[in-house]
């Protein structure tokens, strides 16, 4: 009977190790748990955030005492199901993928934890200025940012010489439009140009926006009265469905950031206007067929060049609602640090490093030698102007977004119905209209103009 008792005994002790780890993950807020701390990271399938779960192994060797359990997304999934998590304090993620907008707002409503305490090794100072102020709130950081961007007009310089053609330093819309049509040849796999199609107010709407600004638009005057139904918006957006329906993919309303990424790499767009992020992945990923054909120039202007290109932060933020805050901050600090910077060179190049946070990251030789785009990101980064961000005078922050909690319901809903536009379901016209429409009736509740 002993033997017997002490037989199962041992058994027993072998899984003990295996049933703690899975208390902790059906029971991370029970405190016999804390010896593993479960990390539930919300992040998207972007090229940068798929290199870092893949390198995350190495931050969990030198902490034995924290897993990560990742959910990786499509954006807009991504951005309704952390919006829902922390404004229902659900709990279900310890650490957000979150941009600009999101962060001042959630700090102000103390949903976020704040950035403070950092080891003396994370060199705060290091990070560039209007990435850190996008993330703070009277000063204080509440997100540390994992890459910055701007955006610009990306072009296949090959296709360019055998038309014989000339790709102005700073395009305009229209210079566009004339380069598209003579380079469009679906008939050899390429199309004259790539946009985002995809309907949201972070993927179709981040380029329309600066398409209408560039246009002399804005999506507020200065008593917050819509601006949707202006020649400036008109003007923009039909040229946006135009340049796509007769010269871009016969899908391009389902294409997102990822989407014309990928036809970009396999050689199928001569132009695209998107992310300046893309440009490490299409210089030196694995899967690029153009690395040694592409060429860039600023993103293009119309009226004006003011708001002609966005500013965006993809950082990393604690919830309150986490159960795992520490063991959460202990990895976004990791995995926005200049150690992890140096990590992704080591293991992949230079040329695949998260850019457009730290200076120190401009100031490597292997980065500049990778990145022939290092220096014109970099400007862009430091003279983009989300206090003025358009022609005419607005009481908003933000370049290519409104800062405001309405603006994910304006721009998703503006960006589904210009969709509609671009699948032929409506006109450009009748979307415009509709959106202005909802915009009102959303300001008019959200109290920033009278009934």
């Amino acid at each position: 009977m002993k033997l017997y008792a002490h037989a199962h005994c041992g058994a027993f002790a072998r899984w003990l190790p295996l049933l703690a780890i899975l208390f902790s993950l059906l029971c991370p807020g029970f405190a016999g748990a804390d010896a593993v701390s479960v990390v539930n990271i919300a992040t998207t399938n972007n090229p940068d955030m798929l290199v870092l779960q893949r390198l995350s192994s190495v931050f969990e060797k030198s902490h034995p005492d924290i897993r990560l359990n990742w959910h990786v997304m499509d954006e807009g999934v991504l951005r309704e199901r952390v919006t829902t998590d922390i404004t229902t304090s659900g709990g279900k993620f310890d650490l957000m993928t979150i941009g600009l907008m999101s962060t001042p707002l959630w700090a102000e409503q103390g949903w976020l934890l704040p950035m403070d305490d950092l080891p003396s090794g994370y060199d705060v100072d290091d990070l560039l200025k209007p990435v850190r102020e996008g993330l703070s709130v009277d000063g204080k950081l509440y997100a540390l940012p994992f890459y910055a961007e701007s955006s610009m007009t990306y072009y296949r310089k090959d296709l360019f010489e055998q038309k014989k053609l000339t790709m102005p330093q700073r395009p305009t819309w229209d210079e566009i439009a004339k380069l598209a049509a003579q380079l469009h040849d679906p008939a050899k796999g390429v199309y004259g140009i790539c946009l985002r199609g995809r309907a949201g107010w972070g993927e179709n709407m981040a380029l329309i926006g600066t398409m209408v600004n560039a246009h002399g638009g804005r999506w507020f005057d200065e008593k917050w009265q819509p601006q949707l139904d202006t020649p400036e918006w008109a003007q923009a957006v039909g040229l946006y469905v135009d340049l796509l329906r007769k010269y871009g993919p016969a899908d391009a309303v389902q294409n997102g950031f990822n989407e014309n990424l990928a036809l970009f790499a396999a050689g199928k767009c001569a132009m695209w206007i998107d992310a300046t992020v893309a440009a490490g992945t299409l210089y030196h990923g694995k899967n690029s067929k153009v690395f040694d054909k592409t060429a860039f120039v600023a993103a293009p202007t119309a009226t004006t060049a003011k708001g002609a290109q966005w500013l965006w932060v993809w950082a990393l933020a604690v919830p309150h609602s986490s159960n795992s805050k520490e063991a959460a901050k202990k990895f976004a600090v990791w995995a926005t640090s200049k150690e992890y910077i140096r990590l992704v060179a080591e293991k992949d190049g230079w040329g695949l490093a998260p850019p457009g946070t730290r200076e120190s990251t401009y100031a490597s030789v292997g980065y500049l030698r990778a990145s022939p785009y290092a220096d014109f990101v970099l400007n862009a980064i430091r003279s983009a102007d989300p206090d003025s961000p358009t022609l005419k005078p607005v009481p908003y922050v933000g370049i290519q977004l409104v800062t405001i909690p309405e603006f994910p319901s304006i721009g998703t809903f503006t960006g589904q119905a210009i969709a509609r536009a671009l699948a032929g379901r409506s006109s450009v016209e009748a979307a415009l209209k509709t959106s202005q429409t909802i915009t009102m009736r959303l300001m008019q509740q959200g109290r920033y103009i009278k009934y």
